[in-house]
């Protein structure tokens, strides 16, 4: 497949799975998530191993998250075989609060299509100011 499908095809997943999210219902990750997935939260002090402890996480949260709007920045996927490598900023907007976030989700293709194996979200800083000036 070229590696411009899939862009496409990963990126699409990846926004399915997001609208889900904003509307509190985390089975859209869970669903492209393998068996093996690693996953890194900023709100949690250790990592996630494994679908199954990824689902227990997800049940805290569902109909707890609700985004009116968010906004996918500078996404780029870079795919060699079997794996891809999907990196972006993503600015999230629900209840009156905007945050920021830097993703990075590594897909693995196999029988079942491609699947996240490793998902890292963290905050995205502020820019800082040169107080020196």
């Amino acid at each position: 497949m070229p590696e411009d499908e899939v862009s496409a095809q990963i990126l699409a997943m990846e926004r399915a799975a997001l609208d889900r999210w904003g509307r509190g219902d985390p089975d859209g990750f869970l669903e492209i998530s393998a068996l093996d997935i690693v996953y890194f939260d900023p709100f949690l002090p250790q990592r996630i191993d494994g679908l199954d402890a990824l689902r227990q996480y997800y049940a805290e949260l569902r109909g707890k998250i609700h985004i009116d709007s968010y906004e996918i920045i500078a996404p780029e996927v870079h795919a060699q075989g079997d794996v891809a490598l999907l990196t972006f900023r993503l600015v999230s907007r629900g209840g009156g609060d905007e945050m920021r976030w830097n993703a990075t989700e590594v897909y693995r293709r196999g029988d079942d299509g491609w699947r996240i194996v490793h998902s890292h979200w963290s905050f995205t800083q502020p820019e800082l100011v040169n107080m020196q000036a």
